[in-house]
C-alpha cells in the first residue's frame, strides 16, 4: 500500500477525467473533495487487489445523475427542501455501515471520472480506509449496469442512497442490476438529478475476480504523461495516445453543439469540422453522459465501449460534457475498450446494440 501525494492525486484525476470519455463528472468537483479531506488531515491510500485480505468489506460509494444542470423552471421545486448537514456521500456510507453493521476497510470506484473516482476517494480518506487499484468499468459509463459487477452476477443490493436533502433510503431485495439501475435513476431524478449511493459491499474475495485490476494505477500514468506534455509544450492528444494505446483520430473546431436532460440523463451531439490534416472531413459524436458513438463523414468510426475522448487544443484540458462550444478546436482520441467488455455479454449491455444498432461492434483502432 502506498500514500498517495496531492500530486499524484492531481495526476489520477486529469488521468480519470481523460478515460472518462465527458463523462465521470467535473473536475472542480473532484480536486475540492481532495482538498477537503486533505485540509483536515486525512490521507489518501492506494491498495493493489493482492494486498487486500479476502474477508475485508469493501463498498463502491458514486453519484448518479445527469451531469448538466437542471432544465429551466426545474430548481424551483426543491427551495422548500432543507439542505442536509452532512455530505450525502457519507450519509449513504455511514448508513450502509449501520444497515450492514460492519466495518469498511476499503471502496472502490465505480468507474474513472474526475469527481466520481474522486468521491470514492475521499470517503475512503474520511473514514480512513484505502482505495482499491481497479474498478469496475475502466472508463465512465452512464448505468449501473455498464460494469463488470453485472458480468459476474455479483448483487448490488443492499443499496443506499441519500440526497442533498437528507433523505436517505435503504434499497432491498432488489432482482439485477437492470431494476437497480431503474429504481437509482428514479431516485435520482426525484433529487434533483443528483444522489449519492453506495452498493456492492461486499467481502474482498467476491470482488476480487470481478475488479478490472491496476485503473487507478493507469490513470496516474496517464495523468504524468498529460502534465509533463503541457510543460514542454508538446502534443497532448498524440501523447496521451501513445500512452494509452489509442490513435489521434481527428482533429478540428466544433461547428454545432446541442445537449439537454432527459429522463436523468444528459443527451447532446457534437459536430466538428476538420482541419490541417483533417481539413474538408467532418467528425459527429452522439452522446449519454459518455461520447457513446462517433461518425466520420457520416460513417460509423467508432463506439462504446472504446473511449472516444476529446481534448481541448488550447488548453490540453480534457473536454467534459456539456462543457463544449461553438469553435473550440479540439482533438478526438481513441482509446481501446476495457478487455471484459469485449465478451459477447459485454457488447450485449454496452455495445452497439445498447445504442440500438444492429451491426456488429469494430474496434476503431484496428
Amino acid at each position: 500500500m502506498r500514500v498517495l501525494t496531492r500530486q499524484d492525486l492531481e495526476d489520477i484525476l486529469y488521468g480519470c477525467a481523460i478515460l472518462g470519455t465527458g463523462g465521470g463528472g467535473e473536475l472542480d468537483e473532484g480536486f475540492e473533495l481532495i482538498d477537503e479531506a486533505l485540509a483536515l488531515g486525512k490521507e489518501f491510500v492506494l491498495a493493489d487487489p493482492s494486498e487486500i485480505p479476502d474477508e475485508a468489506m469493501i463498498c463502491t460509494p458514486y453519484m448518479l445523475g445527469a451531469i448538466s444542470e437542471l432544465p429551466a423552471g426545474e430548481e424551483g421545486k426543491y427551495a422548500r427542501l432543507p439542505i442536509g448537514e452532512v455530505r450525502p456521500i457519507l450519509a449513504a456510507y455511514q448508513r450502509m455501515e449501520a444497515y450492514k453493521g460492519t466495518k469498511f476497510s476499503g471502496t472502490v470506484a465505480c468507474e474513472l471520472g474526475g469527481s466520481n473516482t474522486a468521491m470514492a476517494f475521499y470517503v475512503a480518506a474520511m473514514t480512513g480506509g484505502y482505495i482499491v487499484d481497479g474498478d469496475p468499468a475502466g472508463r465512465a459509463v452512464p448505468e449501473i449496469t455498464h460494469s463488470t459487477y453485472y458480468l459476474n452476477d455479483l448483487p448490488a443490493a443492499p443499496i443506499v442512497t441519500a440526497n442533498a436533502f437528507g433523505e436517505c433510503m435503504v434499497i432491498e431485495n432488489v432482482v439485477d442490476d437492470l431494476r437497480a439501475e431503474e429504481i437509482v435513476r428514479a431516485l435520482s431524478m426525484a433529487s434533483g438529478n443528483d444522489i449519492a449511493a453506495v452498493d456492492h459491499a461486499l467481502r474482498m474475495q467476491e470482488l476480487r475476480g470481478a475488479l478490472i485490476g491496476g485503473t487507478i494505477t493507469k490513470a496516474l500514468e496517464l495523468g504524468r504523461t498529460w502534465r509533463a506534455t503541457k510543460a514542454d509544450g508538446g502534443d497532448i492528444p498524440a501523447n496521451i495516445a501513445a500512452q494509452g494505446g489509442g490513435d489521434v483520430v481527428f482533429r478540428g473546431a466544433i461547428s454545432t453543439c446541442d445537449w439537454k436532460t432527459a429522463e436523468g440523463f444528459t443527451l447532446g451531439n457534437i459536430s466538428i469540422s476538420g482541419e490541417g490534416d483533417y481539413a474538408g472531413s467532418d467528425y459527429a459524436i452522439w452522446l449519454k453522459n459518455e461520447n457513446m458513438i462517433a461518425w466520420c463523414n457520416g460513417e460509423v468510426h467508432a463506439t462504446i465501449p472504446d473511449l472516444i475522448c476529446l481534448l481541448d487544443m488550447e488548453t490540453g484540458e480534457p473536454v467534459t460534457n456539456p462543457n463544449y462550444r461553438v469553435g473550440q478546436q479540439v482533438a478526438v482520441v481513441v482509446l481501446p475498450a476495457p478487455n471484459a467488455f469485449l465478451s459477447e455479454k459485454g457488447l450485449e449491455i454496452f455495445g452497439p446494440k445498447y445504442l440500438g444498432y444492429s451491426f456488429e461492434y469494430r474496434s476503431a483502432l484496428v
